[in-house]
């Protein structure tokens, strides 16, 4: 007899592990369900249901919802057993409730059926709770059942497993067994889209709380099924900060489902806790949406509430969270519940005895308007005291609050210093302060909107960052141990790992939770905005204008003659043009995102910001304007002795440019500092980029395109980043203390059968004892709980710990199949036997679907092994677009530099004038492979073949329409370029290929023709 390794197995594991026992165990031993459970209390304390005891029609387990009712509330069914039909009454108006407000609001708040009261759930009980509440939780009947038979018209349709609560359902399972070449993520899912009956009670929104979909490997979870256009998230824990779920050396990868989450108070607590509806409860369910917690949301809320209570108040804690985490419901969660957390004991720091709440108040520090709604909301669906939510501005409203016994104190960014101060006053009383740094504001900062109102001049280059608030106001003052500090930020400087983070015995800093850029990425979440990065080296000549060579600081010149030719007129009217051919041609033309998508234009400054929206405006009014495009700057500007302001340029408000942006007629937007962070627009998907991005503000910035968009089928490859400023190893940089991937590389060859397993052994995925291990157990039938941690172990190494290329995993995972597939053709017809090649045979059939490969599909490296020769094989993979690969492994910040600066530091670099602009151009002017003299005088002889050109003096020279006028120039150009390019063939391969020296050699040849003394020197 040999191992179990299909869904019977898992079904069986996860019964065992909820009941302690299960149907194939119970058949062994001649046992029945009811004879197992007078067991109850084993395993996690679940019963085990019958499958002939579910009720399709109200979807409920009827032998534990009558047994729970009659053993807890015999006093009020008594109330209506005076009636023959009470049964009826009352799954009728539980029918008539779940269907009209969900299955939550009766878990919460009971049923009431004529003048009798049932209570549904008891309560999970708090540190502080009665011994009655306690003993009444341990009443509650949690049951889990195989293979539910849901459809009242199919009735021999199933749904593998169901969790129910007291007879109510709670979680419906779909399994899968990897080893069975069948997964979660692609079977799972697949059949509770197109396979399952939605109009069946069971799988109606609102009545069972979630759906979903299990391997051995990986949970995904759907709260609301509506058929192909079900949405289903991971449930997993993560790994080596990507997506997916750590090895599990006592079991399945998954198995954190049934022994922690599905636990008896896990499952109370996320029901009482967690889950919640958006919307207000007179809104038609249908409209509502069901918020169930992904795992790292669980996980934070729970260590957060798991530290406090047995660590006491005054502790900082840094949360991690990348964009795409949730954290709006992460720190709707945290707070709520944090109002709640008892002390384990009477000595912890802070306590006040275990029978009171660890803090008086929770503070949430947020800019986002939203946040204040949906806290005010969900206050009201959990807790039984409804107003305990209030805002604070000062000192004295905190104060007022707590007086007015209100729990939840929401203020701004701005108010923070305030809020500070208050603490500090109020000694006697304990918080927990939860701050939001996602989203700063974006509106200028307060210090510049004074400056402007003193009529000071405000530099748009140094507005400070949330962070730096944050922390300047915690620095400036004395901070008192009767506080506990949240900070959630995807992003934290050094400063903010150093203030928040958590303390390593070497004394480095850590956050508490991490849940990254990397896997909100890969498991789609966020977009990767660095998939389609395409750089701009700017090239143009500087002539030098001073006749002798006075030196110069060198670094402060090529800085300064930089910023001179970025910021002139022409050469923005230049790149100005060069996005907007891209935009209209590439993203508008083709109807992007449905024809709904959105670009940003991200500027030096608001001087520049101001000159690119005139020049587009003037580049669109001649293309017949086909949509609009605004700008966003703070303040007032003057340019070129015009002043400026954004409301002014724009024609409404300054408060209404996000909501006109999120129109379907204006399409771009002109930026400077302003929106770069904190700005939600999930049509963004094309970015422009004239200024230098680094470190947190390069994240930030370029993060404003990864918000997914499911109605608009936004993917990866519609985001795209034209950048005139930055190189890619500067964003790269930038990048990778906060998210990393790796690189590809060649692979080698395979040759004859019995060299692929040498090749293999040599590669470390696997230990020649793990093979023996597996086998053995294998065969002698062991429980494939024991086999999975082996075949887990190689798994791991080859995806991860050994740190292969992806070429090299396609090249050991091609060779793996091709020594199965080999070996199984032969066995049967060698006259010989070798046992290692049988044991690995079994090992690699095994571990060969754990093997994550990067390739476009799984099928092509089957098809590749259909067609490849059994003794050589090659394989050449061509990288199209530039996506920049980032680093996996953890990064470390530097502290901050505690040397005082100033203006003179280092020996400053002097050179004089004509090497700093031979460096200059040397660094930005590229691909033309001719001296700065020999393009003077190509330039000079193209221009005459221009004006000798039958066409030039009526289609050109003599034409006023602008439109009409560079129409007829390209033709020409085009006319000249191909009668010179066999004289000039290495100009005429950069013309035709090179889109950004067309156009700036396109832009010259215009304004020498249209300067006469350029042309006729």
């Amino acid at each position: 007899m040999h191992s179990k390794t299909n869904e019977q197995e898992l079904e069986a594991a996860i019964e065992k592990a909820l009941t302690g026992s299960c149907l194939e165990d119970l058949k062994s031993n001649g046992n029945t369900v009811q004879e197992a459970n007078t067991l109850y209390r084993s395993g996690n304390g679940y019963y085990m249901g019958e499958a002939s005891d579910f009720n399709p029609k109200y979807a409920i387990d009827e032998t534990r919802f009558w047994h729970f009712l009659e053993t807890t509330q015999k006093e009020e069914l008594e109330k209506l057993q005076r009636s023959a039909d009470w049964k009826l009454k009352i799954l009728e108006r539980y029918n008539r409730i779940v269907k009209k407000y969900g299955i939550l609001r009766l878990l919460r708040k009971g049923l009431e059926v004529e003048d009798a009261h049932f209570t549904l759930l008891y309560q999970l009980p708090m540190a502080s709770s009665s011994q009655t509440v306690k003993d009444n939780f341990e009443k509650n009947e949690f049951s889990v059942t195989r293979q539910v038979r849901y459809n009242l018209e199919n009735t021999r349709e199933e749904i593998d497993m169901v969790i129910f609560v007291n007879g109510l359902s709670i979680a419906s399972l779909e399994l899968k067994n990897q080893w069975t070449g069948q997964n979660a993520k692609s079977h799972g899912i697949k059949q509770y889209k197109y396979n399952r009956d939605i109009r069946q009670p069971l799988l109606n929104f609102g009545r069972c709380i979630v759906h979903m979909a299990v391997d051995t490997d990986e949970v995904y979870m759907c709260t609301k099924l509506a058929g192909s256009k079900s949405f289903f998230l991971p449930f997993n824990k993560g790994h080596n900060n990507g997506k997916g779920n750590p090895p599990n050396p006592f079991g399945h990868k998954s198995s954190y489902l049934w022994e922690e989450v599905f636990t008896r108070e896990s499952l109370a607590n996320i029901l009482q806790h967690f889950v919640r509806f958006d919307g207000k409860a007179k809104d038609a369910l249908s409209k509502r949406t069901l918020f169930f917690p992904r795992y790292h949301q669980m996980d934070v809320v729970r260590k957060i509430l798991a530290h406090a209570s047995s660590k006491g108040v005054g502790h900082t804690y840094l949360i991690q969270h990348s964009a795409g985490s949730g954290k709006s419901n992460s720190i709707t969660w945290a707070a709520y519940q944090l109002i709640e957390t008892y002390p384990e004991n009477d000595g912890l720091p802070g306590a006040k005895g275990t029978d009171n709440p660890l803090f008086d108040s929770v503070i949430v520090v947020t800019d986002r308007r939203l946040l204040d709604k949906q806290l005010r909301e969900n206050i009201k669906e959990f807790s039984e005291v409804k107003n305990i939510v209030a805002p604070a501005f000062s000192s004295k409203d905190l104060k007022d609050s707590l007086e007015k016994g209100k729990k939840i104190i929401i203020t701004t960014i701005q108010k923070f210093p305030f809020i500070v101060d208050g603490i500090a006053d109020l000694s006697d009383k304990r918080f927990a302060v939860v701050i939001d740094e996602a989203h700063s504001s974006q509106s200028g900062t307060a210090a510049g909107k004074m400056n402007q109102a003193m009529g000071m001049e405000q530099n748009d280059e140094d507005e400070e960052d949330v962070q730096d608030k944050i922390l300047k106001a915690m620095q400036a003052r004395k901070m008192k141990g009767n506080a506990s500090y949240l900070a959630f930020t995807a992003t934290p400087k050094n400063a903010t790992l150093e203030r928040f983070g958590t303390k390593q015995e070497d004394g480095s800093f850590k956050p508490f939770h991490l849940y990254s850029m990397k896997q909100a990425i890969e498991e789609g979440f966020i977009l990767d905005v660095l998939a389609n990065y395409t750089t701009y080296k700017s090239y143009y000549e500087i002539e030098k204008s001073i006749e002798e060579n006075p030196l110069f600081d060198t670094k402060k010149a090529q800085k300064k003659l930089r910023a001179f030719v970025e910021r002139d007129k022409r050469t923005i009217a230049t790149k100005a043009e060069i996005m907007l051919d891209h935009f209209v041609s590439k993203v508008y033309n083709t109807k992007k995102l449905k024809g709904k998508a959105k670009g940003m234009v991200v500027t030096q400054n608001i001087v520049s910001a101001i000159r690119y929206y005139l020049a587009m405006k003037r580049i669109l009014s001649d293309k017949g304007n086909p949509f609009k495009i605004a700008i966003a700057f703070s303040g007032k500007k003057t340019v070129d002795g015009v002043e400026y302001t954004e409301a002014e340029m724009n024609g409404f408000a300054e408060k209404d440019t996000g909501d006109k942006f999120d129109s379907d007629e204006y399409r771009i937007l002109v930026v400077a500092n302003k929106y770069l962070t904190g700005f939600d627009q999930p049509k963004l998907c094309t970015m422009y980029i004239d200024k230098k991005l680094q470190g947190v503000l390069a994240v930030q910035a370029l993060s404003r395109l990864n918000r997914s968009a499911n109605n608009l089928a936004k993917k990866t490859e519609d985001l795209f980043i034209l950048d005139f400023f930055n190189q890619v190893e500067d964003i790269k940089a930038s990048f990778d203390p906060f998210y990393t991937s790796t690189s590809l590389s060649s692979a080698t060859d395979i040759n004859v059968l019995h060299e692929l397993k040498g090749t293999l052994d040599d590669v470390g995925v696997y230990e020649w004892s793990e093979v023996e291990s597996f086998v053995e157990k294998y065969f002698e039938g062991v429980d494939a709980q024991q086999l999975s941690p082996i075949i887990d172990i190689a798994a791991n190494r080859f995806n991860q710990e050994l740190e292969l290329e992806d070429d090299e995993k396609a090249d050991f995972k091609i060779k793996a199949k091709q020594f199965v597939k080999i070996y199984g053709q032969m066995a049967s017809i060698m006259p010989y036997e070798v046992l290692d090649w049988e044991k690995l045979f079994w090992f690699l059939k095994f571990l060969i679907p754990k093997l994550i490969v990067k390739t476009k599909e799984d099928e092509l490296i089957d098809d590749l092994l259909e067609s490849v020769d059994l003794s050589t094989y090659g394989l050449e993979r061509t990288k199209l677009n530039h996506s920049i690969g980032l680093d996996d492994s953890e990064t470390e910040l530097a502290p901050q530099n505690p040397n005082p600066r100033g203006a003179h530091g280092a020996e400053e670099e002097k050179d004089p004038l004509d090497e700093i602009i031979k460096v200059f151009n040397e660094r930005w002017f590229h691909g033309w492979d001719a001296t700065p003299e020999d393009q003077r005088v190509k330039f000079l002889s193209l221009s005459k073949h221009i004006k000798a050109h039958p066409d030039y003096q009526t289609k050109v020279a003599d034409n006023k329409d602008t439109q009409n006028r560079d129409i007829a120039f390209k033709k020409i150009l085009d006319d000249v370029m191909r009668e010179q390019r066999k004289k000039e063939l290495d100009l005429y391969k950069l013309y035709a290929k090179d889109d950004s020296f067309y156009q700036a050699f396109f832009d010259t040849m215009k304004r020498m023709i249209d300067n006469p003394n350029l042309s006729n020197k």
